[in-house]
């Protein structure tokens, strides 16, 4: 056989197995890069130096760190749940209809992510509270009055965390191939069958990571809570409001409220992510 000198290209990679060119990179961006790494990791190694070992497990098992805890870990999932109730919907329309003023609604749910949480918890208030635009209603009509309960935890929780399901699930949806759902509508499929064995496993990683981000999210949160909720033991006291009352009488205490605060939601993200976040096509 006779050599043609022409080197054969070689067959197209199979999807999801191609893979970036490493770059070199410059010393003023490794620099920049490893200070961005520091300033992220010193604190939380500053909290395992500064920990109190000897009566770390004391501390964390101790009747109101578990109750505040547990509090947290029931208001967080049931504020996961009212975001993919609502949000999944709302980020349906955002991607795949034609809502007016979509850039604005956009812009409109992506605003408690900018906004100080403590400001949010007065606006749940004006609309909520006793005296608010709703709440007043709820109060004399049904004797229901949501602010300073577990239920406020909730509603405060999902408040600031919906935002981060919306743009994780609209940006699934954008991303999807609408081509296999045309498919399968064109087969005969009705719309439910096709967002049921189409759509839903198209844009599922999305959604687990958007509610991954809304556990987490929610269980963080502080400033909406506490305005909106108070800080009840036992009914609106979460980890967050616990540590930061610990600051002032226990300092040891709040350490080791924040490290199991620390553990739990390093948990849930790396247990989730190891099933339902890993690229394919190779290690993440």
């Amino acid at each position: 056989m006779v050599e043609t000198g022409v080197a054969r290209s070689p067959g197209p990679r199979p999807v999801g197995t191609a893979r970036r060119p490493r770059e070199r990179t410059s010393v003023g961006l490794a620099l920049l890069a490893g200070t961005g790494l520091v300033f992220v990791v010193a604190p939380f190694v500053a909290l395992l130096l500064g920990a109190p070992w000897g009566r770390l497990l004391g501390l964390a098992v101790s009747g109101p760190a578990l109750e505040a805890l547990w509090l947290s870990l029931r208001t967080a999932t049931a504020a996961t749940a009212l975001c993919l109730v609502l949000g999944v919907p709302l980020a349906w329309a955002l991607a795949r209809t034609t809502l007016p003023c979509r850039g604005v609604v956009r812009s409109v749910v992506t605003v408690p992510m900018v906004l100080p949480p403590v400001v949010g918890g007065v606006a749940l208030l004006a609309l909520l509270g006793r005296r608010g635009l709703v709440g007043r209603h709820l109060d004399a009509w049904l004797g229901v009055s949501i602010p300073f309960t577990t239920g406020a935890v909730v509603i405060a929780e999902a408040f600031v965390a919906m935002p981060f399901l919306v743009l994780s699930v609209d940006g699934a949806l954008r991303s999807a191939d609408v081509s296999l759902e045309r498919a399968a509508a064109t087969l005969g499929a009705s719309r439910w069958y096709v967002f049921r064995r189409v759509t839903l496993p198209l844009v599922g990683p999305g959604v687990v990571a958007g509610a991954v981000l809304c556990f987490a999210r929610a269980m963080g949160e502080f400033g909406a809570t506490v305005t909106f909720a108070g800080s009840l033991p036992g009914v609106t006291r979460t980890m967050p409001l616990a540590i930061y009352l610990a600051m002032e009488s226990d300092p040891e205490l709040a350490v080791a409220l924040s490290l199991v605060l620390i553990v739990t939601s390093v948990a849930v993200l790396v247990a989730l992510r190891s099933r339902w976040l890993r690229p394919s096509g190779g290690p993440s």
